[in-house]
C-alpha cells in the first residue's frame, strides 16, 4: 500500500489553524495583550539594564518602592485602557485619542512617533555596541541584519507578528530568566546586605517621594507601548476580560524589572555597573564567561526587532485607518498601505532612529525618556483616567456616543 505524507504546504496551514483556535480562545483575548505590551517593555525598558538603573535601581534599597509603583501604574492603566477599546471598540490609537482628548488627537500621534523612534535608537546603540562585543559583528552590519528582518516582518503584516511575538516573548523571558538566576545565584548575598542595610548611597536624595515620582515617571514614558496593543484587543468581550488581562499585563510588564532591580544591587553602588552604557554586560562579565555573553548579544538583537516591530506596526496600523477614512469619503478605492510600502517606512524609522542612536544611551535614557513621560502622562495618562473613566460609567455618554457612531 502506498503511503501518503503531508506536503510543507498541508503542514504550515495546520500549523496556522492550530494558531489561529489558539487567539480565538482565552490566550487571544487575555494573555496575548499582556504578552504584546510585555514584548514592546522588554526592549525600550530592561534590555540594557540603564533604564531599570535610571528609574529604580540607583536608589538602592528604596528602589522597592519605584518597584511597587510601577506595578500599579501599569496595572490600573492597562485595565482602563483596554475597558475602554473594549466598550467604544477604539481598536487603533487615533479612534481611542479621539474618545478622551478629541481634536486634540494629533498631538498624540506626533508624540507616539518621536517616541517610537527615540525608544528604537536606545535599542539600536545598544544592539549595535553589544553585538560587536560580544558576538565581533560590525556595529554596522548588526544593525542592518536587524532593519532587513524588520522590513520582512512589516511586510508581511499582523498575523506573522503575532506568531513571532508569542514565540518571542517566551524566549525572551526565559533568556532573562536566566540571566537572573545566573547574576543573583553569585550576589545574592550582596543583595540582601544592600536591602537590609537601607543602603542609598548612591544618590543624595532617595526620599519617598523622589522614588515614587521615578517610578512614575518610568510608567509615563512606556504608555508609548499601548497604542501597539490596540490590534488585538477585538478579542476582548467582557469586563472581566480585560480586568484579568490587564492584571496579568501589569505583573508581565514588572518582573523583568524587580529581577534586573534584584541583580543591581547585588553590585550596588559599584560604580562600573551603575555608571556603565548597559550594565547587564559588566553583570553577566563578572559572573560567566564569553558563551553567556554571546547568548545576552543574541538576546538584545532580538529585544530590538520586537520592539521596533511592534512600535512600527502601531504607526503603520494607524496609517491604514486613515487611509479608510480616505476610501468612505471617495468614489475611487483606495486600499491602504501596499506590503512594500510598510516595509518601506518600518526600514525608514529604524535608519532615522540608527542616526540618533548617536548620541549615546545614558543620554538618551536619562533625558529623551523623562521629558517624553511627562508628555505622555498629560496627554494619554491624564485623559484616560478622568475623561475615559467617566465616558466608561457613563450610560448617557455611551447611547450617544453609539448613536453618532
Amino acid at each position: 500500500m502506498a503511503r501518503t505524507t503531508d506536503s510543507a504546504d498541508d503542514r504550515d496551514q495546520r500549523t496556522i489553524s492550530i494558531f489561529a483556535r489558539l487567539l480565538r480562545g482565552r490566550f487571544g483575548s487575555i494573555v496575548l495583550p499582556a504578552i504584546i505590551l510585555q514584548s514592546l517593555l522588554i526592549g525600550g525598558g530592561y534590555a540594557s539594564g540603564r533604564e531599570v538603573v535610571a528609574y529604580g535601581a540607583k536608589f538602592g534599597s528604596a528602589g522597592l518602592l519605584a518597584v511597587l509603583a510601577i506595578f500599579l501604574g501599569f496595572t490600573v492603566m492597562s485595565i482602563v485602557v483596554f475597558d475602554l477599546a473594549r466598550t467604544f471598540r477604539t481598536y487603533d490609537y487615533k479612534s481611542y485619542m479621539q474618545a478622551i482628548i478629541w481634536k486634540g488627537w494629533p498631538l498624540f500621534d506626533v508624540l507616539f512617533i518621536v517616541m517610537a523612534t527615540v525608544v528604537i535608537a536606545v535599542m539600536a546603540s545598544a544592539a549595535g555596541s553589544i553585538m560587536e562585543q560580544t558576538l565581533g559583528i560590525p556595529y554596522m552590519a548588526g544593525i542592518v541584519a536587524i532593519i532587513a528582518v524588520v522590513g520582512v516582518l512589516t511586510y508581511f503584516g499582523a498575523s506573522l507578528i503575532e506568531r513571532f511575538k508569542t514565540v518571542g516573548t517566551g524566549f525572551l523571558y526565559l533568556a532573562y530568566v536566566i540571566f537572573g538566576v545566573v547574576v543573583l545565584s553569585t550576589v545574592w548575598g550582596d543583595v540582601t546586605n544592600v536591602l537590609a542595610a537601607g543602603n542609598t548611597s548612591y544618590v543624595d536624595d532617595a526620599s519617598t517621594g523622589a522614588v515614587l515620582q521615578s517610578g512614575a515617571l518610568y510608567v509615563g514614558y512606556n504608555l508609548a507601548i499601548f497604542p501597539a496593543v490596540f490590534f488585538v484587543l477585538h478579542r476582548q468581550e467582557t469586563r472581566k476580560e480585560t480586568i484579568v488581562s490587564g492584571l496579568l499585563a501589569g505583573t508581565m510588564m514588572t518582573l523583568p524589572f524587580l529581577l534586573t532591580y534584584l541583580c543591581l544591587m547585588g553590585f550596588y553602588p559599584n560604580e562600573s555597573v551603575m555608571g556603565a552604557e548597559v550594565p547587564w554586560l559588566p553583570m553577566l562579565g563578572s559572573v560567566g564567561g564569553p558563551l553567556l555573553i554571546g547568548f545576552y548579544g543574541v538576546v538584545i538583537g532580538w529585544t530590538l526587532v520586537e520592539t521596533a516591530v511592534g512600535a512600527i506596526h502601531a504607526i503603520i496600523h494607524r496609517v491604514d485607518s486613515d487611509l479608510e477614512e480616505i476610501d468612505a469619503g471617495r468614489f475611487e478605492k483606495v486600499d491602504g498601505l501596499t506590503p512594500l510600502q510598510s516595509g518601506a517606512i518600518g526600514v525608514g524609522i529604524l535608519v532615522t532612529a540608527t542616526l540618533l542612536s548617536q548620541f549615546g544611551i545614558i543620554a538618551l535614557v536619562a533625558e529623551g525618556y523623562t521629558i517624553m513621560a511627562y508628555f505622555f502622562i498629560a496627554l494619554f495618562a491624564v485623559p484616560t483616567l478622568t475623561v475615559g473613566l467617566v465616558r466608561l460609567f457613563d450610560p448617557d455618554w455611551k447611547r450617544e456616543f453609539w448613536s453618532r457612531a
